[in-house]
């Protein structure tokens, strides 16, 4: 796992650069839920808002939301990932990336997880 992410409870990731957050879920999330088939993501210019709802993770095992760990109008998404969501699995912190956030409030990053509180739930989880 990279030193300069921040993490959810839900297991995705944040790399702030500037007013720029890119967003994905972690290599243990994408092993969790094996093969991933399918990721929805959000329309660029879409306004959201912290933990909630903006896409879906489809897999062979199952389908889960994806949400937002910062508030914020998502300027980017990762046009890759509709013809080879299999990027996730096999690049979850590079080409896996899901999208990009103009972040709102930086403040909200102190809600996230920082690596060692990330490893620790993913050790009781």
């Amino acid at each position: 796992m990279a030193q300069d992410l921040r993490y959810t409870k839900e297991h995705e990731w944040v790399r702030v650069e500037g007013d720029l957050a890119t967003v994905g879920i972690t290599d243990y999330a994408a092993h969790q839920l094996g093969d991933i088939v399918f990721v929805e993501l959000p329309e660029i210019g879409r306004s959201l808002a912290q933990f909630g709802t903006v896409g879906v993770i489809e897999s062979v095992k199952a389908v889960s939301d994806l949400f937002a760990p910062i508030s914020g109008e998502v300027v980017e998404t990762n046009a890759e990932l509709s013809g080879s969501p299999e990027l996730v699995n096999g690049d979850p912190f590079g080409r896996g990336w899901m999208l990009r956030i103009r972040i709102a409030d930086s403040s909200q990053l102190d809600a996230l997880l920082d690596q060692a509180a990330y490893e620790e739930l993913t050790r009781e989880g």
